[in-house]
């Protein structure tokens, strides 16, 4: 409690300061990204966010589990499934067997058209959202976002949602 003037009182809230917490900046920025993304690349490409993620993933890593997808980007399992599926019914995206049970994910031709197709989109949104950074204060902001998004585990810890360490391979008879 506070004085603000003779004997009145002024309570001071126990909130959030929505301009100095970094979760909520990141929140917002992230939101509000995904919002206009969402709506560029359904105009450019006929594709929803989760989708053009998925395309975007497959390009970088192919031959990959809608599982791994869902690990590197923090993505829903079900939306990448759905989203997985929509691609495929059109073409864009061969699932294939692979691992036994779990399906290695690629892009057609036709996915990896519409995957260059996107990409200066991509790289216009980039473009706009870092102008008026220098060079060294982009490489900063690369830095410290790399280092927070390593802390990542540590505070999904706090809820209780603790990773599940990845598999020991085998490989040539030895586990990895």
């Amino acid at each position: 409690m506070s004085f603000a003037a003779p004997g009145i009182f002024v309570m001071k809230r126990n909130v959030i300061d929505q301009e100095r917490n970094v979760p909520a900046l990141v929140t917002f920025i992230a939101n509000k990204l995904s919002s206009s993304a969402s709506t560029a690349y359904r105009r450019e490409l006929s594709v929803g966010l989760i989708e053009w993620r998925v395309l975007v993933q497959l390009a970088i890593e192919p031959n990959i589990s809608a599982n791994r997808i869902c690990a590197i980007a923090g993505l829903d399992k079900a939306a990448v499934s759905r989203a997985v599926r929509s691609l495929a019914d059109r073409g864009l995206v061969k699932v294939s067997a692979a691992n036994g049970r779990r399906n290695a994910l690629a892009l057609t031709a036709a996915g990896r058209r519409l995957h260059d197709r996107g990409m200066p989109v991509a790289r216009e949104r980039e473009r706009r959202l870092l102008t008026g950074l220098s060079a060294a204060e982009r490489e900063i902001l690369i830095r410290l976002l790399t280092r927070l998004h390593e802390r990542l585990p540590y505070v999904a810890a706090l809820a209780g949602d603790v990773p599940r360490p990845p598999r020991a391979r085998r490989v040539l008879g030895r586990t990895r």
